[in-house]
């Protein structure tokens, strides 16, 4: 698919319409959604993670399938203990590395769908599909660190968007 070039140069006159974002705002825009979601998905898998050694929003192994328990040793507790550490790490590898961490966490959501789409069909699907949504967002990171991290590097963006 061929890229086309957006116009960044705007009409003597546009009787009053608004005028068409040039290159440099999608670029700006395109920084700033990578930083929102490197930041959302450095957060939320280490908040997660941590969360799994405490127990403090819900008791996380009422959310394994049995078939999964089945095949790892040890309770779903010890179980939730080790996706605690993978989650802290695929948060970590984020915030260090996003080309990376962001297709990371988005095999480890898809992971998380799949247990929750046969822990006890129907009854968690609405989280199923949250997770989906979630998945994506970590996919659109990953596209976008693929395109900013190197535009970076080469100093064709600021460090910061801000």
């Amino acid at each position: 698919m061929a890229s086309i070039p957006l116009e960044t140069t705007r009409p003597a006159s546009n009787h009053g319409a608004p005028a068409v974002p040039g290159r440099d705002d999608v670029r700006t825009a395109a920084h700033q959604a990578f930083w929102l979601l490197r930041i959302a998905f450095t957060v939320a898998p280490i908040l997660f993670g941590v969360d799994k050694f405490t127990d403090w929003s819900v008791r996380w192994p009422d959310y394994l399938a049995g078939w999964v328990n089945d095949i790892v040793p040890g309770s779903g507790q010890d179980l939730m203990y080790a996706v605690g550490v993978v989650e802290i790490a695929a948060g970590v590898l984020v915030a260090v590395a996003p080309r990376i961490g962001a297709f990371v966490v988005a095999a480890w959501l898809a992971g998380i769908v799949i247990n929750l789409l046969t822990v006890d069909a129907p009854r968690y699907y609405d989280i199923a599909l949250r997770d989906v949504g979630l998945m994506l967002g970590a996919l659109t990171l990953g596209r976008l660190a693929l395109a900013v991290v190197p535009a970076r590097k080469a100093g064709a963006l600021p460090r910061r968007p801000w």
